[in-house]
């Protein structure tokens, strides 16, 4: 099995322009990408480093790799992990540290990792063209190859962190076991393969395993259509977070931002802003764009795809001509209960998609998510008392 390391990962360089001359570079001083230190982090800031590039060779640019709070702790389950104030930086407080200082010109994120209520003086300034962002099933070797969520043994364990992923699954699939499932992609895989692993399968982003050329290890992919399964908000996408009053560096951030990605994340921020949720709160949502021709976004079903994995475009229907499909769901975490909801409309501004996001929240809640996610709020806090009194006998 091929394995993702940072350690087998070429280290990050300044790349000398070939055109402009010495005194033209020495006229703008590098962009300084900050990123986590992960294998996949690192890719990802390269392609905003190549799409960057490719706008502006003029300039050089840096790649700053940063331990993040959230990759210090392999152990701690990412529902006790992210409580209280903590959860708003796990994945990107020492970044925002480093930018707010002027050390970063820009941070590269994964959208589904960052909150959505940013500190004052910080912005997010462009969201690149989405990657699918449908989850994986990937199966243990010893099992066939043509297993499906559907197939799998009875009371099989399927390793997952997220508990959005594992209330959906026991929604569906009350036969199913669940154990927490923490580290990089590489080590997730190693614990699945395992010869003693206890694992059947891992869910996975299927973002994550084609950036990292392991999309052979996908054996399912998961969407309301096939599993049931609903993605997280901003799954997929990257973003690029920078300090609100850094006018040059929001210019240069349009030429590579994607309006169709902005629009149908920005309409899943809203929705989960609305509700109040995050990582460890089990909402999923899913977002497509339906045309004269039908759905054609790349978010749903393989054949949304080219050859080069990019979500296929509707050439023939403008975007602003477009329906914007959301669905969403909230499920309590045993899922036993749940509340869905659809809506399609037309967006013509990321403003107009926001406010559609707020929409299906508030109907969500009218239908009943509010008890749902007050009694996860309750069981958390629970949880985090018990935990708290667990560490004070054992000290």
């Amino acid at each position: 099995m091929a394995s993702a390391t940072a350690s087998n990962l070429p280290t990050p360089s300044n790349i000398t322009p070939q055109s402009p001359s010495t005194s033209a570079r020495a006229q703008f001083p590098p962009i300084n990408i900050g990123t986590r230190r992960s294998a996949l982090a690192q890719i990802q800031a390269r392609s905003v480093e190549k799409a960057l590039k490719d706008a502006y060779p003029h300039r050089t640019y840096n790649i700053c790799a940063v331990l993040a709070q959230g990759d210090k702790d392999k152990v701690t389950p990412l529902q006790q992990l992210s409580q209280g104030e903590n959860a708003k930086s796990l994945w990107t407080g020492e970044l925002e540290t480093m930018l707010e200082k002027g050390e970063l010109d820009i941070i590269v994120h994964c959208l589904k990792d960052m909150p959505t209520q940013l500190p004052d003086n910080l912005i997010l300034g462009s969201i690149l063209e989405r990657e699918d962002p449908r989850d994986a099933l990937v199966i243990s070797p010893r099992l066939p190859k043509n297993t499906t969520i559907t197939t799998l043994p009875p009371n099989a364990t399927i390793g997952t962190s997220s508990i959005r992923r594992a209330a959906q699954l026991r929604r569906l699939y009350s036969t199913l076991q669940f154990a927490d499932l923490r580290g990089n992609v590489g080590t997730r895989l190693g614990k699945l393969d395992a010869e003693d692993s206890p694992f059947a399968a891992i869910i996975l982003a299927a973002a994550g395993l084609k950036r990292l050329g392991m999309e052979d290890r996908i054996s399912q992919y998961l969407s309301s259509d096939n599993g049931g399964m609903l993605h997280a908000v901003g799954q997929g996408a990257l973003a690029i977070e920078i300090r609100k009053n850094d006018d040059a560096m929001k210019e240069m951030l349009n030429k590579i931002r994607c309006e169709r990605t902005s629009r149908a994340c920005s309409s899943e921020r809203a929705l989960l802003r609305a509700l109040e949720g995050g990582c460890s709160v089990p909402i999923g949502v899913e977002t497509t764009w339906r045309g004269g021709n039908g759905v054609a976004t790349g978010t749903e079903t393989a054949q949304d795809y080219d050859k080069n994995r990019k979500a296929v475009e509707d050439s023939q229907i403008k975007l602003d001509d477009q329906e914007l499909v959301l669905k969403a769901i909230v499920v309590s975490v045993d899922g036993k209960d749940s509340v869905e909801h659809v809506s399609v409309q037309k967006v013509r501004s990321v403003e107009e998609a926001e406010t559609m996001g707020r929409d299906v929240a508030k109907t969500l809640l009218e239908k009943g998510a509010d008890k749902i996610l007050e009694k996860i709020n309750i069981e958390k806090q629970w949880a985090a008392k018990k935990k708290l009194e667990e560490i004070s006998v054992a000290s």
